[in-house]
C-alpha cells in the first residue's frame, strides 16, 4: 500500500494499492466500491473485505482531493477505519455522531452523500471544512474548535432521555482536545449523569502540534509499553491453565480488570463514571466493528479508547503530522508542497524573527501558545529558547492566565494565538489581565477573514471584544516593518496590555535588516493627503485602500488616506483635524462592523462633539461570513481594493 501511494500515486480505479501483481494477472480487478456508496445504509451488506477494499478508496479518495484543494488531511487519513466501524454499526443520522473539531471528518462527509460535491471542499459556495448540521443531517452539532463534543454530546443525550427517544449519542473526541479544561468539565458531568452516551477517544499523540501536558503522557505512555502486553498475555496464559469453573471465571475477569486498573489509563475515566474499555488499534476493522457492536447497547457512560496513527496509509503524512495536519496544495505523489507564493514573508514569520531579536536582548521574554507552536510560527523561536517557550495545549483559558502569573512576577510572556481562539479565554482577558492591568502581549494570529476554513476560524471580532476593555492597547501594522515596531513597543512599556492583530496572508513592504523602531502610544500616520474624501483604514486595509486610491484617482476622485495603526487609545488630535479638513470620514477595518473600530471613531467624534459631519463604515457585515479564498470573501463583504473604490465612488456621487 505505502510503495502505491509514495511511488507515484496511482489515483485510478479500479485497481486498489497493494494488490499484488500475479494476482492482477489471474482475475479481473474488482469493481470500485466507492462511487456505490450514497449513505451509511449502504455499508451495511458490505463484508470486511469489501469494508477492507473500501477504506483504501477512501483514502485514495482523500489525498487526490486535499493534495489539489487543500485541507485538513493527516486526521481525516488517520480515521477511516474507526468512521467506516461507525457507520457500518450505527444507523446516522438517527444515532447522534458528534465529531470533535471536525478536520477529522472527510471520510464521514463522503459516505453521508457528499462524495460527488467532495472536490469543492473548503472552496468558495462549496464544501465545508468541518461539520455543520446546515450541510447535512448527518452532521449531528457543528464543531471547529476543540474539546466541545463530550459537552454538546451530554446535552443530546439529555435531551433524548427527556422526549424518551430511544437512538445512540456518540462522540469521537481526539486525545489533542483532551488539553482542554471543557473536556473534563463534560467527562465529570457525563459520569455523573449516569446517562447512556459512548465517548471514543482517538488517541493519535496530536493535535496540531505534538500534544502537551501529563494527561497526554498519562493516555499513551503505559500502554506504548510492551510490558503491559507480555504481562497481559502471562496472566492470560496461566488463568487457562487452571481448572475450568465459574469461580476461575470470575477470577479470571477480576485479574484482567485489575492489570487493566494498573496499567492503563482507564483507572481515571472509571473515577469519573466512565465504563472505560481499550485501548484498542483504531486501522482493525474487524476488532472495531466486534468492540462497537458490543458497546452498542452498553448501560450508563462508556469511554472507548482507539489508537490511531495521523496520517495513516500516505507515508509523507506519517512522517511529517504537523505539516500534513493541515496542509495547502501538494504534490501527492511526492507529499512536496507546491511552489509558494514567493517574496515576503508572512506576518507570523515576522513575529517569530523579530521577536528572537528582542529575546536575544531581554532575558525577561517568553512566547506562550496554545497548541500552535507551528501555526503561529513560533517553531522557529522554540528551537531557540526551548527554556522560554511554553506550549499549553488547547487550553487558551490557562495560557492566559498564565501569561498573568508571568507578568505579575517581572516576565515579559508574548502570547501568540489565532483570534478566534483567543475568545475562549474572554474572562481571563478582562479579569486577571485588564483589571490588574498586567504588560501581557497579545500576538493575534489570523485576524480577519482567514478564508478556507469559514466562520468558525474567522477573526472577526477581536477589535470588538479588545476595545471594550479597559487599559487594553490594541493596535494593528499595515506591513511587516510596522510589525516589527509595534512588536517593540509592546515590549518597551510595562503599564499596560498589549494586543497586536494580524492577518493570515503576507505581508507587504518589509526589511529583515531594518532596525525596529518603538511608535508613540496611539499616533497615526497619515499616508495620503486629499480632498474631501478621507479613508481612515486599520492593519490589513491599508494595504487594500492603497491599491483603491489609483482606481478613485482614475475615476477623479481624489481621497485621503490614514493608516489608524492604534484601535485603541485614539489619537484625538489627528481625528479633530482629519474632522476638520474632510467632509466624509470613511473607516475601514476587517472586523465586524459592531461595536468595532468605526464604532470607536464615532463615540470618539461624539466624546469630542464633533459627530455634526458625515461619517461611514466599511467593515464585515453583521452575519457570520461563509468559506472560501480570502480574496473572494473580502470582495463579498465589500473590502477589496474594487469594491472599496467602488463604495467610496457611490458615496463621492451622493444621493442618487
Amino acid at each position: 500500500m505505502e510503495d502505491a501511494l509514495t511511488g507515484g500515486l496511482d489515483l485510478s480505479l479500479p485497481r486498489r494499492a497493494g494488490e499484488r501483481a500475479e494476482a492482477a494477472e489471474e482475475r479481473i480487478p474488482a469493481a470500485p466500491l466507492l462511487p456505490r456508496i450514497e449513505s451509511p445504509a449502504d455499508l451495511k451488506t458490505l463484508s470486511l473485505e469489501d469494508l477492507r477494499r473500501l477504506a483504501q478508496e477512501i483514502r485514495e479518495y482523500v489525498i487526490a482531493i486535499v493534495s489539489k484543494v487543500g485541507g485538513h488531511l493527516g486526521p481525516s487519513l488517520g480515521v477511516v477505519e474507526l468512521t467506516l466501524a461507525l457507520h457500518k454499526v450505527f444507523d446516522s443520522p438517527a444515532d447522534k455522531i458528534v465529531w470533535d473539531v471536525g478536520h477529522q471528518a472527510y471520510p464521514h462527509k463522503i459516505l453521508t452523500g457528499r462524495r460527488d460535491r467532495f472536490s469543492t471542499l473548503r472552496q468558495y459556495r462549496g464544501l465545508s471544512g468541518f461539520v455543520t448540521p446546515a450541510e447535512s443531517p448527518h452532521d449531528a452539532f457543528g464543531v471547529a474548535h476543540a474539546s466541545t463534543s463530550i459537552a454538546a454530546a451530554l446535552g443530546m443525550a439529555t435531551a433524548r432521555d427527556l422526549k424518551g427517544e430511544k437512538h445512540h449519542v456518540v462522540t469521537v473526541t481526539g486525545d489533542g482536545a483532551m488539553t482542554g479544561g471543557l473536556a473534563y468539565e463534560a467527562l465529570n458531568n457525563a459520569g455523573h449523569s449516569g446517562r447512556d452516551l459512548l465517548v471514543i477517544l482517538n488517541d493519535n499523540e496530536m493535535s496540531i502540534s505534538p500534544n502537551v501536558g501529563a494527561i497526554s503522557h498519562y493516555l499513551t505512555s503505559i500502554t506504548a509499553n510492551p510490558f503491559y502486553g507480555r504481562v497481559k498475555e502471562e496472566v492470560k496464559g496461566l488463568l487457562e491453565r487452571l481448572p475450568l469453573g465459574e469461580p476461575v471465571g470470575e477470577l479470571a475477569k477480576r485479574v484482567e480488570q485489575n492489570l487493566k486498573n494498573l496499567l492503563v489509563p482507564g483507572a481515571l475515566f472509571q473515577a469519573l463514571g466512565f465504563s472505560y474499555f481499550g485501548p484498542i488499534d483504531g486501522h482493525d476493522l474487524e476488532a472495531l466493528l466486534a468492540v462497537l457492536g458490543r458497546l452498542k447497547n452498553s448501560k450508563g457512560p462508556v469511554l472507548l479508547h482507539v489508537l490511531t496513527k495521523k496520517g495513516k496509509g500516505y507515508a509523507p503524512a506519517e512522517g511529517d503530522a504537523c505539516t500534513f495536519h493541515g496542509i495547502s496544495p501538494f504534490d501527492a505523489a511526492t507529499g512536496k508542497a507546491d511552489a509558494g507564493r514567493g517574496g515576503l514573508p508572512s506576518y507570523n514569520e515576522v513575529l517569530a524573527d523579530a521577536l528572537a531579536d528582542l529575546a536575544d536582548r531581554d532575558p525577561r521574554i517568553v512566547a506562550v501558545t496554545a497548541a500552535m507552536a507551528d501555526g503561529t510560527g513560533l517553531v522557529k523561536y522554540r528551537r531557540r529558547f526551548p527554556d522560554r517557550f511554553f506550549d499549553v495545549g488547547i487550553a487558551e483559558a490557562h495560557g492566559i492566565c498564565f501569561a498573568a502569573g508571568l507578568a505579575i512576577q517581572g516576565i515579559r510572556p508574548v502570547a501568540a494565538i489565532y483570534s478566534t481562539f483567543l475568545q475562549r479565554a474572554y474572562d481571563q482577558i478582562i479579569h486577571d489581565v485588564g483589571i490588574q492591568s498586567l504588560p501581557v502581549v497579545f500576538c493575534l494570529d489570523r485576524a480577519g477573514l482567514v478564508g478556507p476554513d469559514g466562520p468558525t476560524h474567522h477573526g472577526v471580532f477581536d477589535l470588538t471584544y479588545l476595545r471594550a476593555v479597559p487599559n487594553f492597547v490594541v493596535a494593528a501594522p499595515k506591513d511587516g516593518n510596522e510589525m516589527k515596531d509595534l512588536l517593540a513597543t509592546a515590549l518597551s512599556q510595562q503599564a499596560a496590555p498589549f494586543a497586536l492583530r494580524y492577518p493570515k496572508t503576507a505581508c507587504v513592504r518589509y526589511d529583515p535588516e531594518r532596525t525596529a523602531r518603538p511608535i508613540p502610544l496611539g499616533s497615526w500616520e497619515e499616508i495620503h493627503r486629499g480632498a474631501g474624501i478621507c479613508l481612515l483604514a486599520v492593519g490589513s486595509m491599508v494595504e487594500a485602500c492603497e491599491k483603491a486610491l489609483p482606481l478613485l484617482t482614475a475615476k477623479g476622485i481624489d481621497v485621503g488616506l490614514v493608516n489608524f495603526r492604534f484601535v485603541k487609545p485614539m489619537d484625538r488630535d489627528l481625528l479633530r483635524r482629519l474632522r476638520a479638513d474632510y467632509r466624509l470620514l470613511v473607516t475601514v477595518e476587517e472586523n465586524v462592523v459592531n461595536g468595532g473600530f468605526g464604532a470607536g471613531v464615532h463615540e470618539a467624534l461624539a466624546d469630542m462633539r464633533l459627530e455634526g459631519g458625515a461619517l461611514a463604515h466599511f467593515a464585515v457585515p453583521d452575519r457570520f461570513v461563509t468559506h472560501g479564498s480570502r480574496p473572494e470573501l473580502l470582495d463579498e463583504v465589500g473590502l477589496s481594493p474594487a469594491r472599496i473604490a467602488e463604495r467610496v465612488g457611490d458615496l463621492a456621487r451622493g444621493p442618487r
